[in-house]
């Protein structure tokens, strides 16, 4: 009658039932077995199966996650790989500029050692600050003026060539007024005596205009049995004294009759081409120096 009793009470049967199945479960567990029983592999399966469910997605939302971290690094990696390659490029186009102006300087140096040995007159690098394509003004600046010792009615020339003659100055600048500006109708405008290398006791001619159409400047006052040809280089003869002997003027391309059947012309290749320059030479005789 008491086990009745006591089975009568439900909650105090649940426990005794409860103790029972975990002590049997406890000595199943404790045993020596091969294999797992089946609520085991159940649990098992069902906890692996939750388990997959949960961590796919789960891992899936780390790696995007991780992968979106990533990308940001790479854009701001790449941002910095393109700033490189722009301080690159500008360092690239500085050192470039630099190995063109050092050539060029070793150039004019040699140019003027060489002047200096053949010729009775200095010269003075000068660089141009400004530069006038007007065909009937043609002229210049430098950044060479009175405090430099420059006057006007100096010469003016380039490792080329004779390129003009100083016609204003000012304390720290010049203005070069151009060959192209050569004009016997202009009574501002410097004729030039010329001859030819090799020839300078036998041939004689005055420099006196420009053609702006052909580019070609025009030597007059040719005596008919002077030597002068085709192909020789024409250079200032030295004569009046504005313009200093051995000036490299340009190189014969013709010559003809003048106007008037006493004299003959010639055609004359300018050696300057009065265009893009960086540096010219002003030039110092012995005279201007003094």
């Amino acid at each position: 009658m008491k086990l009745f009793k006591l089975l009568g009470n439900k909650k105090l049967f649940i426990l005794l039932v409860g103790l029972i199945l975990f002590i049997a479960l406890m000595g199943f567990t404790l045993t020596n077995r091969t294999s797992l029983s089946w609520p085991e592999k159940f649990v098992r399966d069902t906890v692996g199966f939750v388990q997959g469910v949960f961590y796919k997605p789960a891992s899936y939302m780390a790696g995007l996650f991780e992968d979106i971290g990533n990308l940001n690094s790479l854009y701001e990696e790449n941002q910095e790989l393109k700033l490189t390659a722009a301080q690159y490029l500008l360092q690239q186009a500085s050192y470039n500029k630099l190995v063109q102006d050092n050539k060029r300087y070793k150039e004019d140096l040699k140019f003027t050692q060489q002047q200096l040995a053949q010729n009775q007159f200095d010269l003075r690098i000068a660089n141009v600050t400004s530069v006038d394509t007007d065909a009937d003004t043609g002229t210049i600046v430098i950044d060479l003026g009175q405090n430099d010792g420059v006057r006007k009615d100096m010469p003016v020339i380039s490792t080329e060539g004779m390129v003009g003659i100083i016609s204003e100055t000012s304390p720290f600048h010049s203005t070069v007024k151009l060959l192209t500006t050569l004009d016997p109708l202009d009574s501002n405008s410097k004729a030039i005596a010329a001859t030819v290398v090799g020839k300078e006791n036998e041939s004689f001619g005055m420099i006196e205009s420009y053609d702006k159409a052909t580019g070609m400047l025009t030597m007059t006052q040719i005596k008919e049995n002077d030597p002068l040809k085709k192909g020789d280089e024409i250079v200032s003869s030295g004569s009046g004294g504005l313009f200093p002997s051995g000036m490299i003027i340009g190189k014969v391309v013709s010559r003809q009759v003048g106007d008037f059947g006493l004299t003959n012309t010639a055609t004359i290749q300018p050696a300057a081409d009065f265009k893009d320059w960086k540096e010219v030479f002003v030039v110092y005789t012995k005279e201007t120096q003094e």
